[in-house]
């Protein structure tokens, strides 16, 4: 429980919400209590997304008061939210209890709503596209803080809805908390909690290859996408830093054998910057270098960041981009484009209010 009971060292309260059933038994059996209470606990916080001890009326009024000061439950809370008029995306601004700011997601499509989530205050990769590495990043989130933004929004959608996907595809590189990241997938599918099925979750990394290598043998079938955004290495190091560590040769041979392991199709990202990625030239090469791999690439049109200088292309680049995939053996879809009416992208709101502007869906 060591790993879990960080924060309690740290701040003098226990994260309840990041522990296993059997944690929380211990955690439970030092306190005095009885084991049933830790399994009215589990079920309280995840399976009926609880942020008070209050809302917990089968738990005595003494039990109650002492885990407020020993355990808050409300260290992540909604600060603001933006929603579509177009589409009704949902932009998900949380504070944590020191006081960071992280981002969450709410698309909704036909097969369910999905959740995306961020597992870092912040990002330190440095991929120019993207906004949520704008100030670098502050700290990793706990496994709590990231179920945190899933039941909070779960709440928020009311009775007969829930969320049924979930990806974490947010500010921060999932890799660089790979702990965290994994408890809280297996918390998201323990049975006695959400019980989502590891199948329609979703990890995004920029390519941390010892990280793809390690998630290959931990036996939950989670999707795999990877941010690749060029067909070749020396394109994809002027977008990301990340790319002069690891080649693309070797992040793809990792994603081989991840899909090798669990079976679960990959998915390439891929965000068309004009001028720089989005040539017909530049889809043949990219579809030579991946038609050997189970994947498919998601096409995604740059939302741009005012700091990096990068602009959108055209629709009719997006399709003849796309065609010169598929006419060359590499299947590719384009990403719906949700959220535009709002701050939307990832990082986008977040750096907005750090930096004392106005969000779009203010404007």
């Amino acid at each position: 429980m060591n790993d879990v009971m960080d924060k309690k060292k740290n701040t003098e309260t226990a994260d309840l919400r990041s522990m296993t059933g059997s944690e929380l038994s211990d955690f439970f059996a030092d306190l005095g209590e009885p084991a049933f209470r830790a399994k009215q606990v589990f079920s309280w916080i995840h399976e009926k997304g609880a942020f008070s001890w209050e809302e917990m009326t089968n738990l005595s009024k003494n039990l109650r008061e002492k885990l407020k000061r020993e355990a808050p439950l409300n260290d992540v809370r909604v600060e603001r939210m933006q929603e579509s008029r177009i589409d009704g995306t949902r932009k998900y601004l949380f504070a944590l209890s020191d006081g960071n700011l992280i981002e969450s997601v709410l698309m909704r499509y036909r097969f369910g709503n999905s959740v995306c989530v961020s597992s870092q205050a912040g990002c330190r990769m440095g991929c120019r596209f993207c906004a949520s590495t704008v100030n670098g990043v502050a700290r990793d989130l706990t496994a709590g803080e990231m179920l945190a933004q899933v039941y909070a929004i779960e709440r928020e959608l009311g009775k007969g809805e829930r969320v049924s996907h979930v990806v974490v595809m947010g500010s921060g590189e999932p890799m660089e908390n790979y702990d965290a990241v994994i408890r809280f997938f297996r918390l998201l599918a323990d049975e006695k909690g959400k019980h989502l099925s590891f199948r329609n979750m979703t990890v995004s990394t920029c390519g941390i290859v010892p990280g793809i290598r390690r998630l290959a043998g931990e036996g939950i079938p989670v999707n795999l996408a990877l941010s690749l955004h060029a067909p070749n290495d020396e394109i994809r190091k002027t977008l990301m830093p990340i790319a002069r560590k690891y080649g693309m040769d070797e992040v793809l041979a990792a994603c081989g054998d991840y899909f090798a392991a669990t079976g679960r199709r990959l998915t390439w990202e891929y965000a068309l910057v004009r001028g720089i990625n989005d040539s017909p030239e530049h889809a043949r090469e990219l579809a030579e270098r991946i038609r050997a791999y189970n994947g498919v690439v998601n096409l995604i049109p740059v939302n741009p960041v005012t700091e990096s200088g990068l602009k959108e292309p055209s629709g009719e680049s997006v399709r003849r981009f796309q065609e010169a995939l598929k006419e060359n053996g590499a299947e590719a879809t384009i990403r719906r484009t949700l959220g535009r009416d709002i701050d939307g992208a990832c990082g986008q709101l977040r750096k907005r209010v750090m930096q004392g502007e106005k969000p779009i869906g203010d404007l």
